[in-house]
């Protein structure tokens, strides 16, 4: 007898709750994170500033979740923090994004580390995201998935005593110490 395995779309995110959890859609799978602890937030605080600074420049716009990322019917995501380079604006509506933002970060947390870690990485690549970038918290690293022909290459993890640049974002670096409490 064969199973039958239901597949998860974005029309289902329709009706998900209002619980504060965020729900996502990865390869028709539904995966629900419990909302976020301070440290993490005061991390995408911190890159929420850093992105500004080249929103202020005319570089794109800066997005932090929850606002969803509809990659196809099977794979809805909501990145920590999301970046869209100014000639690539036209993908953003006023309820999502519509295709794959250049930049996605994510902020492991012990609920999500597996995920952002595996299939997220997965699907980002797939979907061809230019920069994946990951913070360890309790490492206080910053990690650099850059795309390739190939697939993702790695750069880091970099420590708070490093600055990194962003291949997109040529000239702007950003401090691994300014991403965490002192």
């Amino acid at each position: 007898m064969d199973l039958i395995r239901s597949r998860f779309t974005v029309a289902d995110l329709v009706g998900a709750p209002d619980d504060g959890k965020r729900y996502e859609i990865l390869e028709g799978d539904l995966a629900v994170s419990p909302s976020p602890n301070r440290q993490h937030q005061r991390i995408v605080q911190r890159l929420h500033l850093w992105f500004c600074r080249l929103e202020e420049a005319e570089q794109g716009q800066v997005y932090l979740a929850p606002f969803d990322v509809v990659l196809d019917q099977y794979n809805v995501v909501e990145p920590d923090v999301l970046f869209i380079r100014s000639e690539r604006l036209n993908i953003i509506t006023d309820t999502n994004v519509q295709g794959a933002p250049d930049l996605v970060v994510e902020v492991l947390s012990s609920s999500t580390r597996a995920r952002d870690l595996g299939i997220k990485a997965q699907v980002y690549r797939r979907f061809r995201i230019a920069e994946y970038w990951i913070v360890d918290p309790d490492m206080q690293t910053l990690a650099i998935y850059r795309l390739t022909p190939d697939g993702y290459q790695v750069a880091g993890p970099f420590r708070r005593s490093e600055i990194v640049a962003s291949t997109l974002f040529p000239g702007v670096s950003l401090a691994v110490a300014d991403l965490f409490d002192k």
